[in-house]
């Protein structure tokens, strides 16, 4: 029993010209009334929106916008949305933007069909009852929320960010059109890229991985080391924006599956206590959580190195490591991501409050090592 595996996945549509199936997909769903989730710089800045209406509007629907989604989305801001959900008498929800707004659709599905705070949701299968019909449309390249069964939302209170696992939280549909990622911005596009990156590698590292999740997993690395350099040089070329997109697909049906490690929990707590971007904390976090989980899974580290170029024949373990670790930061020098905590804000007094948190993360569970608090420290504290 204990080599079985599942593997959940919504139904997807993949391509430039997907979003023009909104109506399509809505209608087939059985909506009257449609419940959109955003945030401000879909609205204001890309256009996105409005066509999205326009195409509701041609299959005859009407909808209501719910748009004060923050970059990490609050469990306020769920609670909020699910009242207006309530109010609209709408009875699909529709998830345009990244994965903030992604992650608070979901939040807003299960806490309208449970009739429970957001937070009583944390952890892995803590959702009882399925909610309503739920379509992502990501205007990001890495998130994945589109694909997962994890939904990550700030806790206002304890400042610290909660994951949500359940099958109750995959979407129904994901409508994945790249041209909508034309609109990203440089550090959206490297850091959202970044981001499906590590939701790769911890993916293939992961103590729950599969031979399904391996090979997206390691299919997403490979996307991404040949094509994001090449995405942020030559940002309005669709053709590249869709193999970054095919990446992000399939690292979020790696880690949707096999879940995550302690690169994400340390990016939550980050990201919870100082507000932080997501995709940059991961980026900053990866080679020293490599460096810490190394010696348990080596063989699946180095396969990771040899995609980056990493020379690693003849070499003994720790040499395997270190010249992993620079093929990885060596890419992440093309990217011009400059290293350091410290830069972002992150104080030293800060590091005891973090670690804490992170012990108490569900990524932490499917890490190839089970770190100490004092191992977690020590990595914030190296990473400064």
């Amino acid at each position: 029993m204990r080599n079985i595996r599942k593997f959940v996945a919504p139904e997807i549509i993949f391509g430039v010209g997907a979003l023009e199936l909104l109506g399509r997909y809505t209608v087939n769903l059985g909506a009257n009334r449609v419940f959109i989730v955003t945030d401000a710089g879909i609205v204001q800045k890309t256009g996105l929106l409005g066509q999205a209406l326009g195409i509701l509007r041609q299959s005859g629907l009407d909808a209501v916008v719910y748009d004060r989604v923050s970059a990490n989305p609050r469990d306020l801001e769920v609670m909020e949305g699910a009242d207006l959900y309530r109010q609209s008498g709408a009875d699909v929800i529709v998830a345009l933007g990244g994965g903030s707004p992604m992650d608070c659709a979901k939040g807003i599905s299960i806490v309208s069909a449970n009739r429970q705070d957001i937070l009583a949701f944390e952890g892995v299968d803590k959702v009882d009852v399925p909610g309503p019909p739920l379509i992502c449309v990501p205007t990001t390249a890495g998130s994945s929320a589109d694909v997962s069964q994890f939904a990550i939302i700030n806790h206002t209170r304890e400042k610290v960010k909660i994951a949500i696992v359940s099958k109750m939280v995959v979407p129904d549909v994901a409508l994945i059109d790249p041209s909508t990622t034309l609109s990203m911005d440089r550090n959206l596009t490297v850091y959202t890229g970044v981001d499906a990156l590590v939701h790769a590698v911890e993916a293939y590292v992961s103590t729950a991985g599969s031979a399904l999740t391996d090979l997206h997993a390691l299919d997403a690395v490979r996307l991404i080391q040949r094509y994001l350099p090449e995405v942020v040089a030559r940002p309005d070329t669709v053709e590249l924006r869709e193999k970054i997109m095919l990446a992000s697909l399939e690292a979020g049906l790696a880690f949707s599956n096999a879940s995550l490690g302690a690169v994400h929990a340390m990016a939550h707590s980050l990201g919870g206590l100082l507000d932080l971007p997501h995709g940059e904390c991961n980026a900053l976090l990866l080679e020293h959580v490599i460096a810490f989980n190394y010696a348990a899974v080596p063989e699946r580290y180095d396969r990771i190195g040899e995609v980056f170029g990493a020379r690693l024949a003849g070499l003994a373990e720790q040499e395997r490591c270190a010249a992993i670790i620079q093929a990885v930061r060596n890419f992440k020098a093309q990217l011009a991501i400059s290293p350091g905590l410290s830069e972002r804000g992150v104080q030293p007094r800060d590091i005891a409050d973090l670690a804490r948190k992170v012990m108490a993360d569900p990524c932490m569970v499917t890490n190839p090592r089970r770190p100490q608090l004092v191992d977690i420290e020590r990595l914030y504290a190296e990473a400064l």
